[in-house]
Parts: structure tokens; C-alpha cells; sequence
């Protein structure tokens, strides 16, 4: 693995990596004779929540270090400027000039942006990566957000994701009906055909909403972050795997106007700094879930289940019904889905004999 500090400091002259701030990132010192610029960026996290809040700040220390300071960042997390779910007009308007996201809660501009996050039973971390860098997922992306003046990029991949913590067990299909489980997406559309209610909510009203019962069920991300939010206290029953989220992308969107103003250099530090950012969220997820499991299976108040097979093949059929029906009514959706289930089958052909593989066998 390239070290990222070698890979900035190779592409984009940036400075040794430092400390992690929430509202802004460390000074660092100015290029003479450059001109300066300050952005905001708003995100839908709340303040330095572990993984993805502090993926907002590693991006932001990243942009000032790769620009030798002339790119200062100041961050607000959800609520601080703008409630969670307005990222995407604010930095479609200019009153901020960075976003740092998913692009799934925008559905409302767009059902074809959710391809660009996560489908369930899609592609996963490595092969979403992969689509989008060089498979054409990045194009079509930009392609979509062009209309809103919005330039995205990658910034980070949470991996697969856990099923959701569950106050009752599910045994059947029909222990999803009637269920009210806060979902995003794609997924969440699956849900309500397998008679489910999804519910849309910022990571930041989960807890209570389980605690109390208005909802019964919810996904968040995986082991790091749902001990963060302590989802743990408020359910019973943790299921895996997250057939919903795979491999979920998240964003950095950047006003478009903002960006043409950034001189060529600037523009490079700006997608060196993103890329640098996916590659490390990646890689503290991976490491954080695997030490926050061994907390969860340590608590005997917890029971950590696989969702039963049939389950996950019926889900599987539903997910097919939702995205043709998308794609049927939506023909950039359409357009983006063939990309992506041409990239699927072929990316999955080769996982099944190298990553898949390896996995089933240990020397453990």
C-alpha cells in the first residue's frame, strides 16, 4: 500500500501529515506570491464522530497540507450550519463550497445518484473503487451532478456494513413486514416491498429513536461506528451481513464555480487530498470494526445473528424489483445501472476466485 503522506507530498507538495482538528485544519505554511483561498465545508456527520465526521477532518487537513496552505478549511458538522440532509443545496448554491456526504440521501434530486453510494447486493468496496476510477462510475457521476453545479468526488468507504441492530429477531420474510427500521436508498426501497416502513434519519437521532420505539430497527454503519452512538444499549439483536450497504461510497461534492476559480495546482491538491481520503477511511474501518466487534461480543447482552439464507434470497429478489422499476421510469438511471451490473458481472467473476477465495481459506 502507498503511504499516503508519500503520495501527497509526491503529487501535490503537501506537508508532513499532523494532528486531526475538528473546525479547521492545522496552519500550515503559505506558498509566497499564491493566491489564498478559505472554503466551507458542511457535512451530515456530527461533530468528530469517529470514521466518518473525522474523515470530513482528515480531508480538510489533507486539502491545506497538499496545497501548502493556500486551501484553508473550515468544517461544520451537521446542524452547526445546516441541518444534515441540506448539504447538497448548500454547496449547489455556493454558501458552502464543500460538501462531504452520501450520495444516496439525495435521491430526492436524482434516483440515479444512489448507484454512486451503495446497491444492495452490488459491488463492494474494492470493485466500487474500481468502477468508479476505471470503469466510468466517476463520469457518469460527474455527468449527473453537472446539473446542480456540482463537481463529486470520492472520499472515503465505510466497507460493508452490518445488517442493523433489531429489538426483535427475524426469522422469515415475514418478520420484516410491518417493520419501521430507519434505511437509506435503494435498500430502504426494498424494505417497503417486503412490507416494512424505511425511515430517513441523521445518524445523530438514531439512539433515541430506538430507545423509545418509534422505530424498531436500524442500520448505521458497523462495529466503530454503532458502539459510537451506542446502538448497542438500545437493541438486542445484531444482524449481519449489510446486504443494503456493500460497499457504500462517500463524497466530497464541491461547487463548481468554486473549483474553475482554483488554479491547476490547486485543482490536482483538491483530487490528490480526495483520493488520499478514500484510501484512508477504507483502511481505519477495517481496523477500528474489527477491535469494536471484539467489545461487542464480549457484552452477553448482545446477540450477534446471520440473517437466515432465506432472507437474504428473498431480499435479493425484491432488490431486482426495485431497480428495474428505477430504472423503467428514470432512463439516467437506467443509463448509470448498465454501467454498473456490466461492471458487476465482471468485477464479481474475478472476486469469486481471488478475494472470495482467499477468504475461505485461513492460515488461522
Amino acid at each position: 500500500m502507498v503511504d499516503r503522506r508519500t503520495l501527497l507530498a509526491s503529487l501535490a507538495a503537501s506537508a508532513a501529515a499532523g494532528g486531526c482538528g475538528r473546525k479547521s485544519a492545522p496552519s500550515v505554511a503559505s506558498a509566497p506570491g499564491k493566491e489564498r483561498f478559505s472554503w466551507k465545508m458542511v457535512t451530515t456527520w456530527p461533530p468528530n464522530f469517529p470514521g466518518l465526521g473525522t474523515g470530513a477532518s482528515t480531508l480538510a487537513r489533507y486539502l491545506e497540507q497538499a496545497s501548502g496552505g493556500r486551501l484553508r478549511v473550515q468544517i461544520y458538522a451537521a446542524g452547526e450550519l445546516i441541518p444534515a440532509f441540506e448539504v447538497f443545496d448548500a454547496v449547489s448554491s455556493g454558501a458552502a463550497e464543500l460538501g462531504h456526504s452520501g450520495a444516496y440521501y439525495w435521491r430526492g434530486k436524482s434516483e440515479a445518484v444512489q448507484f454512486f453510494s451503495t446497491v444492495p447486493f452490488g459491488l463492494n468496496t474494492h470493485e466500487m473503487n474500481a468502477w468508479l476510477y476505471y470503469g466510468g462510475g466517476l463520469e457518469l457521476w460527474r455527468e449527473v451532478y453537472a446539473p446542480f453545479n456540482l463537481i463529486p468526488f470520492p472520499a472515503g468507504n465505510t466497507g460493508v456494513q452490518m445488517g442493523g441492530w433489531f429489538n426483535r429477531q427475524i426469522n422469515g420474510m415475514d418478520d420484516l413486514r410491518g417493520l419501521k427500521m430507519r434505511m437509506q436508498g435503494i435498500g430502504g426501497e426494498v424494505l417497503r416491498l417486503a412490507g416494512g416502513t424505511p425511515v430517513s434519519l441523521p445518524g445523530s437521532e438514531l439512539f433515541t429513536a430506538l430507545q423509545t420505539g418509534s422505530i424498531d430497527a436500524t442500520e448505521w454503519v458497523g462495529p466503530y461506528n454503532d458502539l459510537a452512538f451506542g446502538l448497542h444499549q438500545a437493541a438486542r439483536y445484531y444482524y449481519y451481513p449489510g446486504w443494503h450497504e456493500p460497499g457504500p461510497t462517500m463524497e466530497c461534492m464541491v461547487n463548481a464555480q468554486a473549483y474553475g476559480r482554483l488554479p491547476q495546482d490547486l485543482k490536482a491538491a483538491v483530487r490528490v487530498a480526495c483520493q488520499a481520503a478514500n484510501l484512508d477511511m477504507t483502511a481505519e474501518f477495517n481496523a477500528r470494526n474489527a477491535t469494536a466487534l471484539e467489545q461487542i461480543r464480549a457484552d452477553d447482552s448482545i446477540e450477534i445473528r446471520a440473517f437466515p439464507a432465506d432472507v437474504l434470497a428473498g431480499l435479493r429478489v425484491l432488490t431486482v424489483e426495485v431497480i428495474e422499476s428505477l430504472t423503467a421510469r428514470d432512463p439516467t438511471a437506467a443509463r448509470v445501472w448498465s454501467s454498473y451490473r456490466q461492471f458487476l458481472s465482471q468485477a464479481r467473476a474475478w472476486q469469486r476466485i481471488s478475494e472470495q477465495a482467499l477468504l475461505s481459506t485461513s492460515i488461522l
